[in-house]
């Protein structure tokens, strides 16, 4: 009887484990699902220590804690494809550091792999706030989505190092 009891508790563990997981890999799903596309707005903020930049990223989902997760990739894919226009607070404007408008679709292997969950992206970002969101940067858009503003920080330095090591860009020295 006791067996029966410890067998049926081990049972129903591993089963809450497996929902757990589960809910996980459908919130990462999802959360692809929306980024797939790229949509997101960035902003500069100002600059960090040598390196870095703060950005703001607006990222668009139906559930708030999915775009602020989101909001590293998006700060990462801008900074490589879209630069970063001119803001407040004495940020200058910051061009792509990809010249190169195909090189997303040219070196797909490399960018799949690269903004994966888990992927080499993390190294170079990260939330200032810890994901915290201010009440005015968590905007409803609809009756089913969400406009999330996150500072991020991004170590553009290391970033730009990483592509060029890879072959994805040039040095800066590599001439014109």
């Amino acid at each position: 009887m006791k067996n029966k009891i410890k067998v049926s508790l081990i049972l129903i563990l591993i089963g809450i484990s497996c929902s757990s997981l589960n809910a996980q890999k459908r919130f990462e799903d999802r959360a692809d699902e929306d980024t797939a596309n790229w949509r997101y707005e960035i902003e500069c903020v100002g600059t960090g220590k040598q390196g870095t930049t703060l950005i703001k990223v607006w990222s668009y989902s139906k559930k708030p804690q999915v775009a602020a997760e989101q909001a590293k990739k998006n700060a990462i894919h801008g900074i490589i494809f879209k630069g970063v226009p001119q803001g407040e607070r004495g940020c200058v404007a910051q061009p792509a550091l990809a010249r190169n408008a195909n090189i997303e679709q040219e070196k797909a292997d490399y960018f799949n792999a690269f903004f994966n969950n888990g992927g080499k992206f993390q190294k170079f970002v990260s939330l200032t706030t810890n994901g915290a969101i201010a009440a005015g940067d968590r905007i409803k858009i609809s009756r089913k989505e969400y406009k999330i503003g996150v500072i991020v920080s991004v170590n553009k330095k290391l970033l730009r190092d990483e592509l060029e090591a890879a072959g994805i860009i040039r040095g800066l020295s590599s001439g014109f």
